[in-house]
């Protein structure tokens, strides 16, 4: 299989005469082995299915199908994608660590680096998302540098291939968010460089809004030598396990030990949704496209942030990471977000992203109100930003509602 849209409906699921054409929930917590020398070499090896918290069959063909379109070698499933990222920082960080993210990233993520963290004893510096801003904040003790494929609300798009090249010649891992990429729909992180790829699948994913989920991935050959967490302990995890050390570090950190789990249903039901994402998230981002055009040119708007705007600063950045759209989500600025709120007849009032239905909400005092109001301008939200995930309506029928909120 090599396409796309052709990975998304066959992967994960068995060819055989006693399983159905489709990836099912199975709702078993516990599984039965053969002998005691085999459930043994299960726990031993963290390979096979004991306890649904450690491996599940459905979660198994899940992880499977996002291998296949990110083009991962090792995924691992969680409850959410909050619950995904702090999977990933405690697995790869330890106290004494560092992280650098871009100040653009999602008000959870931020809300990680800034309040979590600390009480752990890892650091972190949100920056400027460019390659010089990042680099000046590099330290000897930095393992994570931190961005999204789309900053959340900014619309800011960062150099992969660079910040790739600077993560391993300070012997960093480049983590990439690309959750607003559609799970390798519109880039796929790992071909730049990138090492880990988070991914809050509640929003295009899904698609639809009704079930959470989240996960991380692993390429090939990530360098894993360099993590100090990896060699605490005599012997080591990095001794026992080598290159496979950071996959089993994260499902134990993540499912095993603090019971982040997805169930087999929000599974089956993201597995589902994969299926339709490519003609979802093309349809949604031509519609982005036009809106932004349209209110880019709106008496009434005082700036739109979206990153296929040729007026956008990140424009050469999205033609050359983002391939068939350059996402759905804009952000736009009114003198009076409250009063437009008060006139929207079609679009709902809800803090999520990729849903079918298109979604409005006002930053400042939503997502990112729990940053300082420096923090907020750093992230690129003011007090008349508005963020606007768009659905699957018709282009005609969302225009007519804005201008009438207008």
């Amino acid at each position: 299989m090599t396409h796309y849209s052709t990975k998304a409906v066959q992967t994960g699921i068995p060819r055989d005469s006693q399983s159905g054409i489709g990836i099912s929930a199975d709702h078993s917590i516990a599984f039965h082995f053969d002998s005691l020398e085999q459930g043994a070499e299960v726990f031993a090896s963290g390979e096979g299915y004991s306890y649904s918290r450690v491996q599940n069959p459905t979660n198994h063909a899940l992880e499977a199908r996002i291998n296949a379109l990110e083009g991962a070698e090792y995924t691992v499933l969680t409850a959410s994608g909050q619950a995904a990222s702090f999977t990933a920082m405690l697995a790869t960080c330890m106290v004494g660590d560092h992280i650098v993210a871009s100040s653009s990233v999602f008000g959870g993520t931020s809300g990680l680096l800034n309040n979590v963290l600390p009480n752990l004893g890892i650091r972190s510096s949100l920056v400027e998302n460019t390659v010089q801003a990042i680099q000046s904040a590099l330290t000897p003790q930095t393992r994570l540098i931190w961005t999204e494929i789309i900053g959340n609300p900014a619309c800011d798009v960062p150099d992969l291939g660079a910040l790739a090249q600077l993560a391993h010649q300070h012997g960093a891992l480049l983590v990439v968010d690309n959750t607003w990429a559609g799970v390798g729909n519109l880039c796929r992180p790992f071909e730049h460089g990138a090492d880990i790829i988070i991914h809050s699948l509640t929003k295009w994913a899904s698609g639809h809004g009704n079930v959470m989920g989240g996960s991380v991935s692993l390429r090939a050959g990530v360098r894993v030598d360099n993590l100090p967490i990896l060699q605490t302990g005599k012997p080591s995890l990095l001794e026992l396990k080598g290159e496979k050390a950071l996959g089993i570090k994260l499902r134990a950190i993540g499912n095993q030990q603090i019971g982040m789990v997805l169930s087999p249903d929000s599974s089956a039901k993201i597995a589902q949704g994969l299926e339709t994402l490519e003609l979802r998230l093309e349809r949604e981002c031509q519609t982005t496209l036009a809106l932004a055009q349209w209110l880019e040119a709106h008496p009434k708007v005082k700036s739109v942030a979206y990153c296929g705007l040729p007026s956008s600063s990140w424009y050469g950045l999205a033609q050359k990471y983002l391939k068939g759209g350059y996402g759905a989500v804009l952000s736009f600025e009114v003198e009076n977000p409250s009063d437009l709120f008060k006139k929207l007849e079609l679009i709902r009032i809800a803090p999520n992203l990729g849903d079918t239905r298109t979604l409005i909400v006002h930053p400042w005092t939503t997502t990112h109100s729990r940053l300082t109001d420096a923090g907020k301008y750093k992230s690129g939200v003011t007090p008349y930003l508005i963020r606007l995930s768009v659905g699957l309506e018709a282009l005609e029928d969302l225009k007519a509602d804005l201008e009438g909120a207008l």
